[in-house]
């Protein structure tokens, strides 16, 4: 049986589920062992979200995570938008990343950023363009195109 998506704010004990589900996406996974490499565990992602550096929300089916979407309040940064590859493609995404830009745009940013991969073939590739993000040149330390978004800028 198929529950309706619902969506909260994420809580510290949601750190473990995005980290599992983080390692369950389609294109750009990172398993619990390479986002440990890059610093982020349980205790380091539980913590931004207690400390609010890393607001986010959460969709879910039932009681299972589908998906999430953070950002960095003080960098005005979308951080990670993650969704299982079952639940691609329904608008759970883009409802998770417009609450993300809501809070970071209540934090005071009129400028937003994120890091995208620049291979066209790649789903965020599209994605991100398709509601008014766009290139600023740059290539983030993971090697991913920085998108930027001006708010107020989007179909």
């Amino acid at each position: 049986m198929t529950h309706p998506i619902h969506y909260r704010r994420a809580v510290p004990g949601d750190a473990a589920a995005c980290i599992d589900l983080r390692g369950r996406t389609r294109e750009n996974a990172f398993s619990a062992a390479e986002l440990a490499g890059l610093g982020i565990t349980e205790d380091s992602w539980a913590a931004g979200i207690r400390d609010d550096v890393l607001p986010g929300h959460i969709a879910l089916e039932g009681e299972h995570m589908v998906g999430y979407c953070f950002g960095d309040r003080d960098g005005g940064e979308i951080v990670v938008l993650a969704m299982l590859p079952s639940h691609e493609g329904q608008g759970i995404g883009r409802r998770l990343l417009d609450m993300s830009i809501a809070d970071l745009v209540e934090a005071g940013h009129s400028r937003l950023i994120l890091g995208c991969a620049a291979d066209p073939a790649v789903r965020s590739h599209g994605f991100y363009r398709y509601l008014g993000w766009r290139p600023t040149g740059e290539i983030d330390a993971l090697g991913d195109e920085v998108l930027e978004l001006h708010v107020g800028a989007r179909p």
